[in-house]
């Protein structure tokens, strides 16, 4: 594990995106609410906060973070069969939050796949990464526009 303890408290922030594609009967289930397993984006929102605040449970060699901030945003896109995953990470700490970001973005998207499964199997997760982070000695960055 890297030595932070002599690096400053500063105030980390990551952004993260992924999206699932799928049928769109499976969608519209979504949009809908009428999935019998329950809200499945409300499950899938609150997966990622928990899984968030676990990732150096997971990840080897990755501190644990007093998670200040964790927001995730998913949201249907039907004229592309998909559900997009926005998610933003924020502590004040001595190392950044993109690993918490990304793991919360993968396991929001998962619990969709795991609540839809039985409806549809051939759904798709892809295109997690990250889009931001500021904070610390490197600064900030931001990925370049597609």
């Amino acid at each position: 594990m890297v030595d932070v303890g002599d690096k400053p408290l500063t105030q980390r922030i990551a952004v993260c995106e992924g999206y699932i594609e799928m049928q769109a009967p499976t969608l519209a289930l979504i949009m809908a609410g009428t999935h019998k397993k329950g809200d499945v984006l409300g499950i899938a929102r609150i997966a990622g906060i928990m899984a968030s605040k676990k990732t150096a449970d997971l990840i080897p060699l990755c501190h644990p973070l007093p998670i200040s901030h964790i927001e995730i945003r998913l949201e249907p896109q039907p004229d592309r069969q998909r559900v997009h995953c926005l998610t933003t990470v924020k502590t004040n700490g001595q190392t950044g939050v993109e690993m918490e970001a990304l793991t919360a973005t993968q396991i929001a998207l998962l619990t969709i796949y795991d609540m839809c499964k039985a409806v549809d199997r051939g759904m798709v997760i892809q295109s997690v990464r990250l889009l931001e982070k500021n904070g610390g000695k490197s600064g900030h960055w931001l990925r370049a526009a597609d």
